[in-house]
């Protein structure tokens, strides 16, 4: 057999594709693992790491200033270093994108940099750096390839002010004024961050709200801490278009009180993300598509025999962490074992002041689904770890089953909210009852006490507040 003959070749060493690599090689498939970038992916080198690195350092700025209030007397200004932020996000996203070369390797997955493109059935033909063209065989093709910025008409990122998040990400200073176009995750996330900074933000969201989407309640108090911060928001406008000016740009949106000129010198747009499906020889191959992403069955199957798709190319949500587990479902179906990908178990964080968290349905879902539901919600503020800590906005929110009380979905927004979801992620995953998670002892004073006290609540059995 031909030494480029592989049993498996993954396309994209994203946090899909790497994964599903290292497990492939792990599970004894003879692997080449294909990346045309960044190892590692977009997430990695100029999306989840680095940008939540900088949101760290945006909230240090926060804590420091706000550290008065504990009797924490700083003398002076809080100042930003942005080249030496910068160098250290550098430290940090290279530490983790040489961790995945290390890990493929130690794992015995071969890799190979370079532009793979399906060519034929079972067969893959990367391109390197000189165009020099490599053809390799495989029994099993998996596509990870990741997803990019949306452009809209008139606002090109090749444009020196007009910014995507991976350019957003490496500003070497701190915006005078920067105006984010997209009220969704990636833009409150980024325009929080550098609110915090010291730069003066403004939103510009099309729809009614702000997080489209999301639970009412939540957006409710992520707009009263945004304004707190300071945050301009827009809401059902539309940027028409900007122009350069001697001291930065100008950007021309229609409002409902009729057409505004805004000043400042970058515009952020953040209107989500699309697949990258084109150049890999989908529609040569006839692989059926659902509108711009590529359709599988729950063992991330195309309508090719033997072709996987995984991550963001499949849809919805578009989250590293869904792409790592459909990863893992690959190999492991690859290898012959009858597992599938299970949806209701994959959660959503927003990394906002104060952070969004939210697994299984939220409560308009399930309105919007009918579901027979009863709820709980208890305030951080309930949470006397909470009140410690000086970050009380927020709430924890369960809905259960309202005849069997197993557990349909958490939202919690507040402090910590992103570590605090797995326990429900678990919950819903074992198919859990409220009482299971109620009855679970957790140390006091703690976060984690929150997620007691709200399964208590949706029981109506709550003690420290009023139940419904």
């Amino acid at each position: 057999m031909s030494d480029n003959h592989y049993q498996a070749i993954v396309i994209g060493a994203g946090p899909g594709g790497y994964p599903c690599g290292i497990r492939l090689a792990q599970l004894g498939i003879k692997t080449l693992v294909v990346e045309k970038e960044y190892w590692g992916g977009v997430c990695l080198n100029v999306g989840c790491i680095p940008s939540k690195a900088l949101i760290t350092a945006g909230k240090r700025v926060k804590e420091i200033q706000a550290a008065g209030d504990m009797g924490l007397v700083i003398s002076g200004d809080v100042t930003v270093d942005m080249e030496k932020l910068q160098a250290w996000k550098g430290t940090v996203v290279d530490k983790l994108t040489g961790g995945v070369r290390t890990l493929l390797k130690g794992n015995k997955a071969d890799m190979v940099q370079g532009t793979a493109k399906v060519t034929a059935k079972g067969q893959v033909t990367v391109t390197d750096a000189d165009g020099k063209d490599t053809v390799y065989t495989a029994d099993h093709i998996v596509l990870a390839t990741g997803s990019r910025p949306i452009q809209i008409p008139g606002f090109a990122f090749a444009d020196g002010p007009i910014l995507d998040s991976t350019k957003a990400l490496a500003l070497t200073e701190i915006p005078k004024h920067l105006m984010v176009i997209g009220g969704g995750y990636i833009g409150l996330e980024m325009g929080s961050m550098y609110a915090k900074l010291g730069a003066k933000v403004t939103v510009i969201e099309m729809q009614d709200q702000l997080l489209p989407g999301f639970d009412p309640d939540v957006v409710k108090l992520i707009a009263r801490k945004l304004k707190k911060a300071g945050v301009t928001v827009h809401l059902k406008a539309k940027a028409l278009g900007w122009e350069k000016t001697k001291d930065g740009v100008t950007l021309e949106l229609e409002t409902s009180k009729g057409v505004e000129k805004l000043e400042g010198d970058y515009i952020l747009v953040t209107v989500g993300r699309r697949p990258n499906t084109e150049d890999l020889g989908l529609q040569e191959l006839g692989v059926e598509m659902d509108g711009p992403f590529v359709k599988v069955d729950k063992q991330m199957k195309t309508s090719v025999d033997g072709l996987y798709a995984i991550g963001d190319l499949v849809g919805n949500p578009m989250l590293a962490h869904k792409a790592t587990h459909e990863g893992e479902v690959v190999a492991e179906v690859i290898a012959g074992h009858n597992v599938q990908y299970d949806a209701r178990t994959v959660p959503a964080v927003v990394f906002t002041d104060p952070e969004i968290a939210v697994a299984g349905v939220d409560e308009p879902t399930a309105k919007a689904q009918g579901l027979d539901y009863k709820v709980g919600k208890v305030p951080y503020a309930a949470v006397g770890r909470s009140v410690t800590t000086n970050e009380t906005d927020g709430f924890y929110k369960m809905l259960i089953d309202a005849k069997t009380h197993r557990v349909l979905g958490v939202t919690i927004v507040g402090s910590h909210a992103s570590d605090l979801i797995s326990e429900a992620a678990l919950a819903i995953e074992m198919d859990a009852e409220a009482l299971d998670v109620g009855l679970t002892i957790h140390p006091h004073p703690t976060l984690g006490e929150g997620m007691m006290e709200v399964a208590k609540a949706a029981l109506g059995e709550a003690v420290h507040v009023l139940n419904r």
